[in-house]
């Protein structure tokens, strides 16, 4: 089952989405009030939620990351081995890295890139997002707390992230964080439509057609459980944060080929759906 943040230009509302009908089903109440039985028995699907209203025509709605204001995003980074060795010379940690991005960097499916005006080097990164609906994680059975998954493609300034002061490391915040640059959607995929366990799916990123990152993310060094456990420990997950959990080798990092206006940027994984985004004119020109 498909469940997507939309707006008709009013107020954002959850609905569930029928792509072949192209069509999407108001759902009643807020993410925390249905979220958390729908992730205990994903299986269930609609019967578990209260729907309001009439079906909508999906070609009528912006669709919005599927995330509350409220809720948090959380990034792990260094997890495929490859995009280390390959992007930045760099060898496998002996535990994950995580951090948060500003809620405000997020865009939707359809919505442009802004180019910020402090960089020259703006990156992509196609990745695997994992949503948890559960009130609170089971850190014994992760897989059980997770709602479904969603694409994100997590824009980076490089040259910022280079900018820290020595001896702090890199500038993660001004990095991630940058207003209105990481794509997140289209919609979350509930769990019972993938294999038991960490999904192993085709993640492809496409600038103007070109093919970049092109890999699984079957090929994480750390899985979905391992990566939800580890931030659990830290900071408690709640229902509608999401996680996004690294990205492959073939970002502009390793190639030198960073994104530019106009540059068309398709981020895909499948069974999940695409983001097609455009970057927008710099903002420093």
């Amino acid at each position: 089952m498909k469940l997507a943040r939309c707006t008709d230009g009013g107020a954002p509302f959850w609905a569930v989405v029928d792509t072949e009908r192209g069509e999407a089903t108001p759902i009643s109440g807020s993410f925390a009030e249905w979220a958390p039985a729908l992730t205990a028995r994903p299986e269930d699907g609609a019967a578990a939620l209260k729907l309001a209203g009439a079906p909508r025509k999906l070609g009528e709605l912006r669709l919005l990351p599927p995330v509350e204001r409220s809720n948090r995003v959380v990034v792990a980074g260094a997890n495929y081995a490859k995009h280390l060795n390959a992007d930045f010379g760099m060898k496998s940690h002996s535990q994950p890295v995580a951090f948060l991005k500003a809620y405000g960097a997020l865009i939707g499916a359809r919505d442009p890139i802004r180019y910020p005006p402090l960089t020259k080097e703006l990156d992509h990164e196609v990745e695997l997002v994992a949503v948890i609906g559960a009130r609170q994680v089971n850190r014994a059975d992760p897989f059980g707390s997770v709602l479904g998954y969603t694409v994100g493609n997590d824009v980076s300034a490089r040259d910022l992230q280079r900018s820290g002061p020595p001896g702090v490391g890199m500038d993660l915040f001004a990095a991630k964080s940058q207003d209105r640059s990481t794509g997140l959607g289209p919609w979350i995929v509930t769990r019972d439509e993938f294999a038991p366990g960490s999904p192993a799916l085709r993640m492809t990123l496409k600038v103007n057609g070109e093919t970049r990152q092109d890999a699984s993310s079957g090929e994480m060094t750390w899985d979905v459980a391992a990566l939800v456990r580890f931030v659990d420990e830290r900071s408690r997950f709640e229902a509608g944060d999401v996680l996004f959990t690294g990205s492959p080798e073939g970002t502009g990092q390793g190639t030198g080929r960073f994104l530019n206006p106009g540059d068309v940027v398709e981020a895909s994984i499948e069974g999940i759906g695409t983001l097609r985004n455009v970057v927008s004119a710099n903002e420093s020109a």
